[in-house]
């Protein structure tokens, strides 16, 4: 692996103009990572790297490095690019363990954060090294929000997120799991105990129905909640799966690593809504993929669906009389909404037609001192995208807690 890293690292051309840096959502600086890495100065550039990307390790792991770093690499037009993300990893994961956070002085200002995904790991760790006093509300009993109970093990370690932990615990912020704001607590009683700026981070967790007969019944379920802890269903031999994003391929992969003997996707379109490489690894897993149906209901059989044709422009031409596609177990992914617990129990936060929290562009919400970001915003996003519009409502927050009179 190490000597794999190193090679790669060295096919680096060190472009003046980085069009992998372009290609990065969060601009990470990768010409200046690898020329670190290949001066033996692993620390620095760790260091670097967490600092513009407190989960860079895990980007590492989940991004689409083909549509970002690595597709915009300019040796990728005429061959392979550098395999940025292996190099990234590499140095991350050696690095994490060996941070020594320098705590400084005490702002004297308190902040809560309500979710512990991506977004509130981020949005913690940017208050604690400017000296503010955090304390993060997870209403499940261990921190990650979607990285730990929304991506599979085989993807995302969940060892990962225990090293935050643990990282977390030495800046000194505080975590409170299983205490679910909106619930015993509520924003009232936040501010009530002196947090005088709240980030509201809870993701989105509601599954989204597909609105046709059958969704109730006994042997049918939502990817959401199959992800969270997949060992308590039965699924059958054979499992049907609609929807075609990245959560569908996460669902197939892991029913086939439980025992399930066969899967099949099936995507309304002409191609599967998920990246390429997600695409790529579960058909080498064996999943089965049927383009075209157009669910119409769901039996104790399986899926009745139309099959469509499509033209050249990926229009429908031609729609089948319904068909029964026979599966023992249904798993519907076809994405997510917030819940609205949070929304319920506090006056003053506005809500978009989607149910999504309205903020501006700096993660203001609607009532004063309370901030938002990542998926319960912005609708179910990237890790990486998540981080970004993180970091800069972290500086929005950082700047109101400061402007507060002691």
């Amino acid at each position: 692996m190490a000597l794999h890293v190193v090679n790669e690292a060295r096919r680096c051309l060190n472009c003046k103009v980085p069009q992998c840096r372009k290609g990065c959502p969060i601009n990470t600086p990768i010409p200046d990572m690898i020329q670190l890495f290949l001066q033996n100065q692993l620390e620095a550039a760790g260091e670097m790297l967490f600092l513009n990307n407190p989960l860079s390790i895990v980007c590492s792991l989940v991004c689409d490095h083909e549509k970002q770093c690595e597709g915009h690499c300019v040796l990728g037009r005429k061959g392979m690019p550098v395999h940025i993300s292996s190099i990234e990893n590499y140095i991350s994961d050696a690095y994490l363990d060996r941070l020594s956070p320098v705590l400084p002085a005490s702002s004297g200002k308190r902040a809560a954060i309500i979710g512990s995904g991506p977004a509130g790991i981020t949005i913690a760790v940017l208050l604690a090294q400017k000296g503010h006093d955090v304390t993060i509300f997870e209403s499940r009993e261990r921190i990650g929000g979607v990285l730990r109970y929304g991506i599979p093990a085989f993807r995302l370690p969940k060892t990962i997120l225990d090293r935050y932990k643990t990282q977390l615990l030495k800046m000194g912020i505080h975590i409170r799991p299983n205490t679910s704001i909106g619930g015993a607590l509520t924003v009232d009683d936040l501010q009530r105990d002196g947090y005088q700026a709240i980030f509201i981070g809870t993701g989105v967790w509601r599954p989204k129905k597909l609105g046709i007969p059958g969704e109730s019944l006994g042997h049918v379920h939502f990817a959401i909640d199959y992800l969270v802890d997949p060992d308590v269903y039965d699924l059958g031999e054979h499992l049907a799966v609609i929807g075609a994003g990245n959560s569908a391929m996460d669902v197939a992969r892991t029913a086939l690593r439980k025992g399930t003997k066969k899967v099949s996707v099936l995507c309304r379109g002409p191609k599967a809504a998920a990246s390429q490489r997600e695409v790529d690894y579960a058909v080498a897993d064996g999943v089965e993929f049927l383009y075209g149906a157009r669910t119409e209901s769901i039996d104790r059989d399986g899926v009745w669906f139309k099959q469509a044709e499509f033209d050249q422009d990926g229009n429908i031409c031609r729609l089948s009389e319904p068909m029964l596609f026979h599966a023992d177990g249904v798993i519907i992914a076809v994405s997510q909404g917030p819940k609205n617990k949070i929304v319920s129990t506090t006056s003053g936060l506005q809500t978009t037609e989607h149910g999504l929290l309205f903020t501006d562009v700096h993660g203001n919400t609607t009532r004063p001192g309370i901030f938002a970001s990542g998926d319960v915003v912005l609708g179910a996003r990237t890790v990486v995208e998540a981080v970004k519009y993180s970091k800069e409502v972290a500086q929005v927050m950082d700047e109101y807690l400061s402007s507060i009179q002691d």
